[in-house]
């Protein structure tokens, strides 16, 4: 049993009256560093001063660290990062708006805490992400190709065809292969985390989720585990506004996500989601506890879904144009090219430039993926057992006695068959004839047909 002085060893203070305590008496602040137009806030702007705060010193104007939050190497690679990502969810949401493929999420909006906080780690920490968190890939350095190659779940696609588009995965990168039932990919973060503990190579995990996602069982035991095994793990929730359609305020009574870190004992922040620099910042500096102290994190980034929640939502049914349009101003991708352009290190002909190429890139190598064959039949139940069972080989011979029945319904599987294109038009043909004839026996006679 632990003593008393083990669950409080400053030691606890004494009441001699009743009094119960709400958490009102705690109000976390947002860590800001850059505002929307591209300048710094003052090193000595006093708690609770936002956007209008003028005085004191500019940050411009003190230690090199404030001057250059940011190396202009890494500015540069995180800004094209979020435009990657800003143009690969424009182009892929086109194309299956097109019918050309099945499903999409964007990252619209929240590209400066995905692609903030991937950048401040070491490329072989492990990242955990939900499903919304493709500018982390990128910034590892993810392919566009690669990219394309999962959504249309072809015989490049690590996944071998078997995941839903957007569900990712690099072991080269380090980047956990995206599942899609909420909140898992939190315990497991707090489980992989304890591994690099015992390792003890100065590694971390950083585990992504929506505030949503935070209303998990998962989300709790998995905090309470790290901060009980202190573990290197940085818990980093996206508090976007919404999970799907339910807005924050109806998800819970309570002060956000970022105060539930002080029921586990663990350290918390509460940072601008849409300040790259701040994001960064405070990631870094979480990395920095994580690895060296092995306690964990939790980092409430304050952000917004710009898109909707999916390819499938409409987002017009929960919330109104003039509230997306406050936070388009606070556009995050437009906020970092501001501050790069009073940096000097961007101009509007880089930006066209960029974005002409960019759009390219992902408009040609959609074409290469989709022309790509699929994954071979067989393939269906390796990776599981060393050697397929009996009884999965006999299931999959009788999945191919089906397509060869009716190749015309499953044209993929039929093509890694060996199913030519005639063979498959000849089939649909055959198949829709023996429809029509079926439908010509009228039934007679109390059901009976002629």
């Amino acid at each position: 049993m632990p003593t008393a002085d083990q669950i409080a060893p400053q030691g606890p203070t004494v009441l001699h009256h009743l009094a119960f305590m709400t958490g009102d008496e705690l109000c976390i602040p947002i860590f800001k560093r850059l505002r929307q137009d591209g300048t710094l806030y003052p090193v000595d702007a006093p708690q609770g001063q936002g956007d209008d705060y003028q005085g004191g010193q500019s940050s411009q104007d003190s230690s090199p660290i404030d001057r250059d939050p940011i190396e202009r190497d890494t500015a540069l690679k995180i800004y094209r990062t979020m435009l990657f990502t800003r143009v690969l969810d424009e182009r892929m949401l086109a194309a299956q708006r097109q019918g050309r493929l099945s499903f999409y999420m964007q990252c619209t909006g929240e590209e400066a805490t995905v692609i903030g906080s991937a950048a401040a780690l070491q490329d072989d920490d492990m990242i955990m992400a939900q499903y919304r968190e493709q500018g982390a890939l990128a910034w590892r350095g993810f392919s566009c190709d690669e990219f394309m190659n999962q959504m249309f779940g072809n015989e490049r696609d690590y996944g071998k065809g078997r995941q839903m588009p957007i569900h990712y995965g690099s072991r080269d990168l380090h980047y956990m292969t995206i599942s899609s039932p909420l909140a898992t990919q939190i315990p497991q973060a707090t489980g992989y985390a304890y591994g690099q503990k015992l390792a003890g190579k100065g590694q971390c995990t950083i585990t992504i989720f929506g505030e949503g996602a935070a209303s998990e069982g998962d989300f709790h035991a998995a905090l309470n585990m790290a901060s009980v095994h202190r573990v290197p793990c940085i818990f980093l929730c996206r508090n976007n506004g919404y999970a799907i359609s339910t807005p924050s305020c109806e998800q819970f009574a309570a002060d956000g996500i970022a105060p539930r870190a002080f029921g586990y004992h663990m350290q918390s922040i509460r940072v601008d989601g849409n300040d790259v620099i701040a994001v960064y910042e405070a990631t870094l500096a979480a990395r920095k506890i994580a690895v060296e102290t092995n306690q964990p994190v939790l980092i409430e980034a304050m952000t917004y879904r710009l898109a909707a929640h999916s390819s499938s939502d409409d987002p017009s049914g929960y919330r109104s144009k003039k509230e997306e349009a406050i936070w388009r101003d606070k556009d995050p991708i437009l906020r970092m090219r501001n501050w790069l352009e009073a940096q000097g290190w961007w101009s509007e002909e880089e930006e066209k430039a960029t974005g002409d190429q960019l759009r390219r890139e992902v408009l040609e190598s959609m074409k290469r993926a989709e022309k790509l064959a699929p994954p071979a039949l067989d393939t269906l139940i390796s990776d599981v057992y060393d050697t397929p069972t009996p009884l999965l080989t006999q299931q999959l011979e009788e999945v191919k006695q089906h397509i060869r029945k009716y190749p015309h319904a499953y044209p993929k599987g039929a093509a890694s068959m060996g199913f030519t294109a005639q063979e498959l038009e000849d089939s649909r043909k055959a198949y829709q004839e023996r429809q029509q004839r079926m439908q010509s026996h009228q039934p007679v006679d109390g059901g009976q047909t002629s």
